[in-house]
């Protein structure tokens, strides 16, 4: 099992940025692909982007796509989400989640989850 804590929300005017970090510790970061998701007040949880072990590989929700970056630091055992010119609707808790198998955009296929870091973009 891998612990996580997320940390770098806060309140942003729209446009701004953010970055996210997800510290990991427990089994062994580097070999484990990661994700994030978000929920807004009132909808459900949904597939915001997704890294796999090495970096090379990484996919978004449409969206993102263009304005979030996800990366890693396997010897900080860290994952970041950048977040540039972010609007209103990207207004949510955000939760990093490590991948155990299955789509990288379910989250069932996550099976370990941090308490979540609240970012308010407002207009």
């Amino acid at each position: 099992q891998v612990q996580l804590v997320e940390s770098g929300g806060g309140l942003v005017q729209a446009g701004g940025s953010l970055r996210l970090s997800c510290a990991a510790s427990g089994r062994t970061f580097s070999s484990g692909a990661m994700g994030w998701f978000r929920q807004a007040p009132g909808k459900e949880r949904e597939f915001v982007a997704f890294i796999n072990w090495t970096g090379a590989s990484t996919y978004y929700a449409d969206s993102v796509k263009g304005r979030f970056t996800i990366s890693r630091d396997n010897a900080k055992n860290t994952v970041y989400l950048q977040m540039n010119s972010l609007k209103p609707e990207d207004t949510a808790v955000y939760y990093c989640a490590a991948h155990y198998s299955g789509s990288y955009y379910v989250g069932s296929s996550f099976g370990s989850w941090g308490q979540g870091t609240q970012v308010t973009v407002s207009s």
